[in-house]
C-alpha cells in the first residue's frame, strides 16, 4: 500500500471549528451508534426514544449525562448481529478491539489508548465491567455476549465513578435482571464456514418475592483459514456459556441479585500469516518446512502442530440494594476465576523450529464494592463508595526448540554453531539448539488494592450543575519470576569467547614471526624458557589486541551470532537487590460544569485525571533496570552496579525493565448534547494525555514493557441520530484523532519522541441506515452499516515499519441485515458482515526466530447466515 502523507489528516483548530460550524449542513446524513432501549417517558411527537444510562451510578438520560458515552442497546445488537465485544467497534468508532495470537488475547483501545493483552501482569487501560463486576484480564472479557440490556462505552478516565481506575475508559455491560413475569426466547443461527449458534433464556417467578433467569449459548464454526500441513482449519469457534440469576425482593426496600456464570473456549486460533518473507525464508524451506510467502489473504498457512486455546471463566456475584430515606446503599461482592491453557507453533511454519510454546495462566480475583447514592435533592446529589480488589496470578510457561531447531540455525549461521562448540570444547553437533532445550518458566503476582471514591453534584441554578469527584487509590503488588534454562548457546558470552579466539590468533601470528609454531607445545615452551621477557611481551601484546577488538565485529566474527541468541539468560527475582514489590497511591479528580441551554440542548466542560498502577512484566523479557545492572561482558570492564556487586550477574544478562510505572491520565473536554423530536446529536472536543503510558511490544520471543514518557491525543467525536420519519433512522459517528508520543526515549526502538503511535487511525467513521416496514403484516426491517478507519502504520519501530515495506492498516467494512417478526413472535434475520471482502492486517509483528521476516493476523473474511428467534 502506498504510504500517505499523514500531515494531511492532522486535526487543526480551523478544521475543528469548520467541522463544528458545518454540522448543521451535514446533519441530514448523520447519526450515532446509540440506539434507544428503555423509554423513560414517552412523547408521541418524538420519533426518537429516550435512552437510559446508568454508567454514572444513577439513572439518567443520555442527553442529560455530561459524559462522553456511547450506548448500544439490545435491539441494535440483534439487528446488526453483534456476537461479542469485538464486534462493538463496528458501531462505536472511538473503540477499537483487536484479537491477537490466541483466543485469550484481546486488546481494547479507546481514543487511541489501551493495552493489557499478551502479558498477565498488565491490567487493561480500558476497564470492562459486567453488571458492575470488574473483569481484570482480556481472557475474562471476550465470551459471547449474555442476555443484554445495553452496553455503555465511556470515553476518558472514569476513576471517580468506578472504584477500579481505568485510565483510558470503561466498557460497562448491563444484562437483563430476572423478571416476575414468565418469558423467554430461543435463537438459532447457521452461516458459512459451517457456523452454528444457539442461544436461549428463560425468566419468571419462583414466588412473590423471588424471580430467576437462566440462559445459555453455544457457538461453533469452522476456521476460515486452512492449515495445509496439519489439515486443520484455523480461527474456528468452539465456545459455550451458562448463566443463572436469582432476584430476591426481600422487602420494599431491600433486594438481592445473585449471578453465577461459566463459559468455555476450546478452539484452534489464531492464524498468523507471512507478510514479509525475509532472508530466513530460504532456511525454512531448507529444513523441509513450508510457508505461504507474502500472501496473507490466501488464508492458507503451514504449522507442524495445531495451536491449543483452552479457556475457562467463571464467577459468582451478589448485589444488594437497600433503599434508605435519603439514598440507596449498594454492595457488590464478586469472586471470579480465569484459567487459560495455550500452546502455539510460534514460528508459524511447518518447520519444527519452536517445538513448544506452552502457557498456563490462572487468575483468581475477589472484588468488593460498597457505595451510597443519594435519592435526589433540590441543591445537591452525591455518591460515595469504596472498592477492594484482591487478585492472585500464577503463570507457567515452557519454550523449547523443536526437532528442526539445530538444522535451521546451522543454515542461517553457515554452520558456525559447530565452530563455537569446537572452540569451547563441547561435543560438536550435539550441544547447542537441541530438541527439547529451552526455558521452563514460572511467574506470579499478588495484587491488593483499595480505593475511596465519590462525586458531588451541586445545582448552582436550575440550569447549571457543578460536579466535583475524587478518588484515592492504594495499590500494592508482590511479583516473582523464575526461569530454568537448558538452552546453553544464548548463555555464551560471545565477546569473551571471541576475545579468546582473537588472543590465540594474535599469539600464534606473533610467535610465527619468531619462527615458532604455536600449535607445537614443545616449541612454545622452549621459546618461553629461553626468552621469558619476550614471551611475556607476546602474551601481553596479544591480550591487549584481543581486549581492544573483542567488540569489533570486523575482528570478532562470533558477534555475528548474537542475533540468534534468542533466549538470553534470566535473573530470577526477588533477589538480594530486587524485592519484586511495588506500592502506588494516587488521588484523582473530576471537575465539571454542565449547563442546560434549554430542554433540548445541554453543554458541559470538564477536566479529569485517571490512574493505573504499576504493571509487572511477567514474561521472559523481564530484565533488571539499568540502575540495578549495567550490561556488558567482563572483558569490557563494565561499571559497577548493585547486581554485579552482589555477585548475581550471569553471562549475557541484559538490562531493561522489570515493570512499567503508573499511568497518570489527564483529559480536558468540552461537549454539546442535543435531542429534538427527530434528531439527536453529540459533539465532544478533547485533549487527553497519559504520562507514563504502559507499552508492551513484541520483541521476537517475548514482550518488552516500558513507560512512554507521555502520549497525548487531541480529537473530536461527533455522533448523531436522525429519524426524518418514523420508519427510517440514519446514524453517523466519527472520531478524528491527532496522537503523538510527546516523550518516549526508552522504547524498544530507541527515542521515538514526536512520532505518531502505530495502530491509531487519524479518522474513524461509522454510519448505519435502518428502515422499519410492514411485510405481509409482519414487522420487518432492513439495515446496513459501514465502518472506516484511515491508514495507520503497523509499527512504532521505524526499522520494522520500513522492513514491512510501509505496511499500513486501512479498514473499510460493510455489514447488512434484513429481518421480520411474525405475529406469533417468530423472528428471522438474514445477515452478512464484511460483505465486500475488505482485507487488512489487524496486527503485524516480527516473525519468531526469523530475523527480517514479518508476520501478521489477516482480518476475518465475509461471513453471512440466517438467525431464527422465537420469544414466548
Amino acid at each position: 500500500m502506498t504510504k500517505i502523507d499523514r500531515s494531511e489528516h492532522k486535526i487543526t483548530s480551523r478544521k475543528a471549528l469548520t467541522m463544528t460550524v458545518g454540522f448543521g449542513a451535514l446533519v441530514a446524513g448523520l447519526a450515532s451508534p446509540v440506539v434507544a432501549q428503555e423509554a423513560v417517558e414517552e412523547d408521541d411527537s418524538r420519533t426518537l426514544q429516550t435512552i437510559t444510562v446508568t454508567a454514572t451510578k444513577r439513572e439518567q438520560t443520555l442527553q442529560d449525562v455530561p459524559v462522553a458515552v456511547s450506548v448500544v442497546g439490545n435491539e441494535t445488537i440483534e439487528k446488526a448481529e453483534i456476537q461479542d465485544l469485538g464486534d462493538l467497534q463496528s458501531i462505536v468508532p472511538s473503540l477499537r478491539v483487536g484479537q491477537l495470537q490466541s483466543s485469550a488475547n484481546t486488546n481494547f483501545i479507546i481514543r487511541g489508548f489501551g493495552n493489557g493483552a499478551n502479558n498477565a501482569g498488565i491490567e487493561p487501560s480500558v476497564g470492562v465491567f459486567i453488571d458492575g463486576v470488574y473483569r481484570s484480564r482480556s481472557a475474562a472479557q471476550i465470551a459471547d455476549l449474555p442476555n443484554l440490556q445495553r452496553v455503555e462505552v465511556l470515553r476518558g478516565p472514569q476513576s471517580t465513578l468506578f472504584g477500579k481506575n481505568a485510565s483510558a475508559g470503561v466498557i460497562s455491560v448491563v444484562t437483563r435482571a430476572p423478571q416476575f413475569e414468565q418469558s423467554g426466547s430461543i435463537e438459532g443461527s447457521v452461516g458459512n464456514f459451517n457456523a452454528y449458534r444457539l442461544k436461549g433464556d428463560i425468566t419468571g417467578p419462583l414466588s412473590d418475592t423471588v424471580a430467576y433467569s437462566l440462559s445459555g449459548n453455544y457457538n461453533s464454526r469452522d476456521g476460515y483459514a486452512d492449515d495445509l500441513a496439519t489439515g486443520t482449519d484455523v480461527n474456528q469457534r468452539n465456545r459455550y456459556g451458562l448463566r443463572g440469576q436469582l432476584l430476591w425482593e426481600a422487602s420494599e426496600d431491600l433486594s438481592f441479585r445473585v449471578i453465577g456464570d461459566y463459559d468455555k473456549i476450546d478452539e484452534v486460533c489464531c492464524v498468523a500469516a507471512n507478510v514479509v518473507n525475509g532472508p530466513t525464508g530460504a532456511a525454512i524451506f531448507g529444513v523441509g518446512g513450508a510457508l505461504d510467502p507474502e500472501n496473507p489473504f490466501s488464508y492458507e498457512v503451514f504449522n507442524n502442530f495445531d495451536s491449543e486455546n483452552d479457556i475457562d471463566n467463571g464467577g459468582l456475584s451478589v448485589q444488594a440494594d437497600y433503599e434508605l430515606d435519603f439514598g440507596t446503599l449498594t454492595s457488590i461482592t464478586a469472586y471470579r476465576v480465569s484459567d487459560l491453557v495455550q500452546n502455539a507453533d510460534s514460528d508459524f511454519t511447518s518447520a519444527d523450529i519452536v517445538g513448544r510454546n506452552f502457557n498456563e495462566t490462572n487468575i483468581d480475583t475477589f472484588t468488593q464494592e460498597v457505595r451510597l447514592t443519594s435519592s435526589g435533592g433540590d441543591r445537591f446529589d452525591w455518591m460515595i463508595g469504596g472498592f477492594y480488589f484482591d487478585e492472585q496470578v500464577e503463570i507457567e510457561n515452557e519454550f523449547f526448540y523443536g526437532a528442526d531447531g539445530r538444522s535451521y540455525l546451522d543454515l542461517i549461521t553457515g554452520g558456525n554453531l559447530a565452530v563455537v562448540e569446537g572452540i569451547i570444547g563441547a561435543p560438536v553437533g550435539s550441544t547447542f539448539a537441541q530438541e527439547g532445550q529451552g526455558l521452563t518458566e514460572e511467574f506470579g503476582q499478588d495484587n491488593t488494592a483499595w480505593s475511596i471514591f465519590g462525586t458531588l453534584d451541586f445545582y448552582v441554578t436550575d440550569r447549571l450543575t457543578a460536579t466535583v469527584g475524587l478518588n484515592y487509590t492504594s495499590d500494592e503488588k508482590d511479583a516473582f519470576g523464575r526461569i530454568d534454562s537448558t538452552e546453553s548457546f544464548s548463555a555464551l558470552d560471545l565477546v569473551a569467547v571471541g576475545n579468546q579466539v582473537i588472543f590465540q590468533e594474535a599469539f600464534a601470528t606473533t610467535l610465527a614471526d619468531f619462527g615458532i609454531d604455536a600449535t607445537d607445545p614443545a616449541q612454545v615452551a622452549a621459546f618461553a624458557q629461553a626468552n621469558p621477557t619476550g614471551f611475556a611481551q607476546v602474551q601481553a601484546g596479544s591480550q591487549a589486541f584481543a581486549d581492544a577488538n573483542a567488540t569489533n565485529p570486523d575482528v570478532n566474527p562470533l558477534l555475528a551470532l548474537q542475533p540468534v541468541q534468542f533466549l538470553p539468560p534470566f535473573l530470577n527475582y526477588p533477589n538480594a537487590v530486587e524485592d519484586g514489590q511495588s506500592s502506588d497511591e494516587e488521588l484523582t479528580y473530576t471537575l465539571r460544569l454542565a449547563y442546560d441551554v434549554n430542554e433540548d440542548i445541554n453543554v458541559y466542560a470538564s477536566a479529569a485525571t485517571g490512574f493505573k498502577a504499576t504493571s509487572w512484566n511477567l514474561s521472559r523479557d523481564s530484565r533488571p533496570f539499568e540502575s540495578d545492572f549495567i550490561a556488558g561482558s567482563p572483558v569490557t570492564n563494565p561499571p559497577a552496579s548493585p547486581i554485579r556487586t552482589a555477585g548475581l550477574a550471569v553471562p549475557n544478562l541484559t538490562s531493561g525493565t522489570r515493570f512499567a510505572g503508573p499511568e497518570e491520565a489527564t483529559v480536558y473536554e468540552i461537549g454539546l448534547k442535543a435531542q429534538y423530536d427527530t434528531l439527536a446529536f453529540n459533539i465532544a472536543l478533547f485533549d487527553q494525555s497519559i504520562e507514563g503510558f504502559q507499552t508492551n511490544v513484541f520483541t521476537g520471543t517475548g514482550f518488552g514493557l516500558a513507560n512512554a514518557g507521555k502520549q497525548s491525543t487531541q480529537g473530536i467525536e461527533l455522533d448523531a441520530t436522525w429519524s426524518p420519519y418514523e420508519p427510517l433512522t440514519i446514524s453517523f459517528a466519527t472520531t478524528l484523532l491527532d496522537a503523538t508520543y510527546d516523550d518516549f526515549q526508552n522504547s524498544t526502538a530507541g527515542d521515538i519522541s514526536g512520532e505518531e503511535p502505530a495502530g491509531i487511525p487519524d479518522q474513524s467513521f461509522s454510519t448505519a441506515v435502518n428502515y422499519d416496514f410492514t411485510l405481509n403484516g409482519w414487522d420487518s426491517f432492513v439495515r446496513a452499516d459501514w465502518q472506516y478507519e484511515s491508514p495507520t502504520n503497523a509499527f512504532d519501530d521505524p526499522s520494522d515499519q520500513a522492513l514491512s515495506r510501509d505496511l499500513q492498516r486501512e479498514i473499510n467494512l460493510w455489514n447488512a441485515s434484513f429481518g421480520f417478526v411474525t405475529d406469533s413472535g417468530l423472528g428471522v434475520t438474514f445477515w452478512g458482515r464484511n460483505l465486500f471482502e475488505d482485507e487488512f492486517i489487524t496486527t503485524a509483528f516480527p516473525s519468531v526466530a526469523q530475523d527480517g521476516s514479518i508476520s501478521g493476523y489477516p482480518n476475518q473474511p465475509r461471513t453471512y447466515g440466517v438467525t431464527v428467534r422465537k420469544t414466548f
